[in-house]
């Protein structure tokens, strides 16, 4: 193998083990070009061992050279947008009295009108994907809903059992007002929160109401048709509008409080706790 063609595939190997280093930081955009930059480096390295030619040669390495430092340089970019402290002013909206069980939805219209979406909570509440998985036990099993399969029990009442809804249904439904500019970033690290706030945009996650990691004892599981799935009653969602180096700021549908703070460090362990759940808006 020519010595050209070992350092082509040398900076492919440095290229991808560098992206997995960092992909955790890196908007969609930017992942996108790193991956095209990778695999087009692939294709030329093969044309490298197929085809002889001072030309190809010289295509090869002037192309991984400037893309390297595009891509290096976007990296650099985007991770130094990453700021010590943030602080949106994004609209509080109390959840109370007409949706007890509505949080989630609640959280969604606060995002949704800090883009200028005109629509209410009411109307998310309606809208919401519903899943009408009657509460069953037996044999000491309980069988209900999934939340990734839509709200589960009374969105209006407390009365009877229900819980609430995860990320699947929620970004689903804000895709309808924002079609293709809705993130659900859900897994990701808490990193890529702080991320979208450094680029001011508020974050809807699923937290628990305590905003710190709960004991076992809190959990039960449910057999659903999709499968089983831990839950808490503690399930409740917010609006991430900032942080700090010791505080994560929230707009708490709940209690109507703007900018409510919670110790960043218990938060992040609450939120991961509940899978990580996450969503924004790439405006």
């Amino acid at each position: 193998m020519e010595s050209n063609t070992i350092i082509v595939i040398s900076l492919i190997t440095l290229f991808f083990l560098l992206y997995l280093l960092v992909r955790n930081k890196l908007s969609i955009f930017v992942k996108s070009l790193y991956l095209f930059t990778i695999f087009a480096m692939i294709a030329i390295s093969f044309l490298l061992i197929n085809r002889d030619g001072y030309q190809a040669i010289v295509y090869a390495k002037e192309f991984a050279t400037q893309n390297t430092r595009k891509a290096l340089l976007s990296i650099k970019e985007e991770t130094n947008l990453i700021k010590e402290s943030v602080l949106l002013d994004a609209p509080i909206i109390n959840q109370l009295p007409e949706l007890p069980r509505g949080c989630e939805v609640t959280s969604l219209a606060m995002l949704l009108q800090y883009v200028d979406v005109d629509v209410d909570k009411m109307t998310l509440a309606k809208q919401i994907k519903k899943d009408t998985t009657p509460y069953t036990r037996a044999n000491g099993k309980i069988y209900y809903g999934h939340p990734n399969d839509g709200f589960i029990g009374d969105i209006y009442s407390l009365n009877g059992p229900g819980l609430g809804v995860y990320h699947k249904p929620i970004a689903a439904l804000a895709e309808k007002y924002l079609p293709d500019s809705i993130v659900d970033f859900t897994g990701s690290d808490f990193e890529e929160i702080k991320n979208h706030l450094s680029n001011n945009r508020p974050v809807w996650v699923i937290t628990n109401s305590t905003f710190k990691k709960l004991p076992e004892s809190q959990f039960r599981t449910w057999n659903t048709p999709s499968g089983t799935v831990k839950i808490t009653y503690s399930e409740h969602s917010v609006l991430i509008t900032g942080y700090d180096e010791t505080s994560i700021y929230f707009n708490d549908p709940l209690t109507g409080e703007k900018n409510k703070k919670a110790p960043i460090k218990d938060f992040e362990e609450s939120w991961v706790q509940m899978g990580s759940q996450a969503i924004t808006i790439n405006s």
